[in-house]
């Protein structure tokens, strides 16, 4: 048996999807129903180890993708209890249940504003809560993986950031504001962003429950990498439209008017799409590397295929009804 736990949410919805065409038995475990896979949603909390106790069952495999994750999560507390606190009541009830596999999706952030081409030994320098509790959660699975290095199989996944049909993160709101012809790109376009494809880290995932013992460490991105200069000139593509350049703002502008944004945020208590954090990881080069080729997996889908499915979707074909996710 398969247990995903906030199996409930955008890459949890994808891995069903995959372990259910592939005839697997498996369940999610979230706060909230799945609208998917209702009937294989059962009801509980990472941060209480009783709910988790009673949910799982022995000699299982646990994919644990629940977490706290956006830049607003208040209070801040919310990062402990949930990422670290929660690392803690799984292993707990792994070691009751005589679980030995365990796949945990941490995230890049834990690199913080990294070097270009920041692979799996690249410094540890988390630039917010996110990342920070994300990296001591990994400490605390492989707390557990050493009580039986020889039987017990660790797998963390870090993926950069991740897009796809039906999400409504950070890369579909760029999408979106690009298809609306409104688009104002901060910068010259030429910093280079790493993406992943929501199918891919679904796969992934159900790929490496095969790894067998031992800790397994790995990023998580689609190459090739593409600058934002050229994603904005594919997406104008793919709807049709001219591709030449529209209106450009110095950095040191966007910052500014991300910072007038905070302002009001903290006056009004309203949240905005803009922010000075938002800006800068807009304007910053993120681009890593990752070593996953050499376990033998293969991405299904390539990434121009990716943002070819997820801007037809999304702004040409009409999925009225179709349910959403809204993540960073």
């Amino acid at each position: 048996m398969i247990y995903i736990l906030g199996g409930s949410g955008f890459i949890g919805t994808r891995l069903a999807s995959l372990l259910a065409r592939a005839d697997v038995d498996f369940k999610i475990i979230d706060k909230t129903i799945s609208t998917t896979y209702p009937k294989l949603t059962v009801i509980a909390d990472v941060r209480a180890v009783d709910s988790l106790q009673a949910a799982i069952q022995d000699d299982a495999v646990i994919i644990n993708l629940a977490a706290e994750h956006r830049d607003d999560v208040r209070p801040l507390s919310l990062y402990d209890e949930v990422n670290v606190g929660g690392a803690r009541n799984v292993c707990t009830v792994a070691r009751e249940k005589n679980i030995r596999t365990i796949i945990f999706t941490s995230t890049v952030a834990v690199y913080g504003f990294a070097p270009v081409g920041t692979d799996e030994s690249g410094q540890i320098n988390p630039f917010n809560d996110y990342g920070r509790t994300k990296f001591e959660a990994e400490q605390v699975y492989k707390a557990w993986q050493a009580e039986a290095s020889e039987t017990r199989s660790l797998v963390i996944i870090r993926p950069t950031v991740v897009f796809g049909e039906q999400n409504r993160g950070n890369v579909y709101n760029l999408l979106r504001q690009i298809a609306s012809g409104r688009f104002v790109m901060v910068g010259d376009g030429h910093n280079k962003k790493s993406m992943a494809y929501v199918e891919n880290i679904a796969d992934c995932l159900q790929y490496a429950m095969g790894f067998g013992p031992g800790v397994h460490v790995y990023n998580y991105i689609d190459k090739p990498d593409c600058n934002m200069k050229d994603l904005v000139q594919t997406v104008y593509r793919i709807l049709g439209r001219s591709d030449k350049d529209g209106l450009h703002l110095p950095v040191v502008l966007g910052l500014a008017i991300g910072g007038c944004f905070d302002i009001l945020a903290c006056m009004t208590g309203r949240k905005f799409s803009i922010s000075a954090i938002r800006v800068k990881k807009f304007c910053a080069d993120t681009v890593f590397e990752t070593s996953i080729a050499r376990t033998g997996f293969v991405p299904p889908v390539l990434l121009s295929e990716a943002l070819d499915r997820t801007v037809r979707h999304e702004f040409v074909e009409s999925h009225t009804g179709d349910g959403v996710f809204y993540t960073e």
